[in-house]
């Protein structure tokens, strides 16, 4: 176990620098004479049609509908593992990292809510802070190395996929809107055959695959929003063959390189553009920006400490073995690292009308993720220093 989850968080490590390069590259064209041929390039329409179905969408739908929806297989391939044969596969292991993602969704929503309480276009945006970036996160953590004990960085992979699966429901119950009955119907004669493939025992991959592109055009043409297809097609994947193998496992491990350091970095680049030239003092000190801020960097790890607290002392969880509070409270504030699922959820939350609150809300986005990596960094270093050599004498 502490093996794989070196290897992970090297990888996590790694995406984690090019993402936060594509973010700073974004907002340097965003507010360069580029700035033109970037707003261009994500308006640019791509068609696919095949007889009567027509996909006529932005190329920044394209790679929040379509590249996101691999990204969200991963989440749910990774979802599934973990309950099944990991870090959430029985409840002593659960309960600790399940109460403190529910208490990270709770009060963030909370102290977002209280800023924009008077403005229905703006209270929309409740879940933005609510959601933690496990790459980010993570890979944040991955910079400390050997140092941070294992039980630790266990206990901050697993409220990170909670976290994630409660931003998949939240997505699915309250982003979702025009439905199609059409559409859906055809998205549940999909569902139906993936699950009977995984009944059957059917391992090779292809047929998951068509089922599942017919199940994300369905998707995307119902009005819930087609990343929610990748994560139905990952929880069919069986995690394990008759022979023991894991067809699972073998496409995460395909997908996880892809997420890290192609579909996340560019979808960092395409939403993270936030063009400051219009904006005065007043706008980034405005309700939206600072709810989503004071949400990622006040609201979560409050949230998470509060509830893991609780947990405990109602003997409903226990702290892992060598991990104390001390422990818990920088990791709580990692949490606040929203980043790319924040981003996710603003898109489909400031649209029409609420367009106008776009770019304050990543900025505040930005704001409290960037605040929250480095006190949690710099809390945790302090925390596990680098042991010293012994001189030689």
């Amino acid at each position: 176990m502490e093996k794989a989850i070196r290897n992970f968080l090297s990888q996590e490590s790694a995406g984690g620098i090019l993402l936060m390069g594509a973010v700073v590259l974004a907002m340097i064209v965003a507010n360069s004479p580029l700035s033109g041929m970037y707003l261009g390039f994500l308006d640019t329409g791509v068609q696919v049609r095949v007889g009567a179905l027509d996909i006529d969408k932005p190329m920044i739908y394209w790679i929040n509908d379509g590249l996101m929806a691999l990204f969200f297989m991963l989440i749910g391939l990774e979802v599934k593992r973990e309950l099944l044969e990991g870090a959430l596969s029985s409840r002593a292991q659960a309960s600790l990292p399940t109460f403190a993602a529910i208490g990270g969704v709770i009060f963030p929503a909370a102290i977002y809510l209280i800023f924009n309480y008077a403005d229905p276009l703006a209270q929309v945006g409740w879940a933005i802070p609510a959601a933690t970036d496990i790459a980010f996160a993570l890979g944040v953590m991955a910079l400390l190395g050997s140092r941070v004990p294992v039980a630790l960085k266990i206990f901050l992979l697993a409220l990170a996929i909670i976290d994630d699966l409660a931003v998949v429901l939240i997505i699915a119950l309250f982003y979702s809107s025009d439905l199609s009955t059409l559409s859906l119907a055809v998205a549940a004669v999909a569902i139906a055959g993936l699950i009977g493939l995984n009944r059957k025992g059917v391992t090779a991959l292809g047929p998951y695959g068509v089922l599942g592109l017919i199940l994300w055009v369905a998707v995307l043409k119902s009005g819930v929003h087609a990343t929610l297809a990748g994560v139905i097609i990952a929880f069919c994947i069986p995690l394990r063959a008759k022979d023991g193998s894991s067809p699972s496992e073998s496409l995460e491990h395909s997908l996880h390189p892809w997420s890290t350091f192609i579909i996340l970095p560019i979808f960092a680049f395409a939403n993270a553009g936030v063009d400051f030239s219009p904006m005065s003092f007043s706008d980034i000190l405005s309700p939206v920006p600072v709810g989503i801020a004071l949400g990622l960097l006040i609201g979560k790890p409050l949230g998470v400490l509060l509830f893991s607290w609780a947990a405990v002392k109602l003997k409903l969880a226990v702290l892992p073995d060598g991990i104390g509070w001390r422990h818990i409270a920088p990791v709580s504030i990692m949490c606040g690292i929203g980043f790319t699922m924040s981003m996710f959820i603003s898109s489909l939350a400031f649209v029409g009308d609420g367009l106008i609150y776009g770019d304050v809300s990543r900025l505040g986005i930005l704001m409290g993720s960037i605040a929250s990596a480095l006190i949690g960094y710099f809390w945790l270093a302090k925390l596990f220093p680098v042991q010293k050599s012994p001189a030689v004498g």
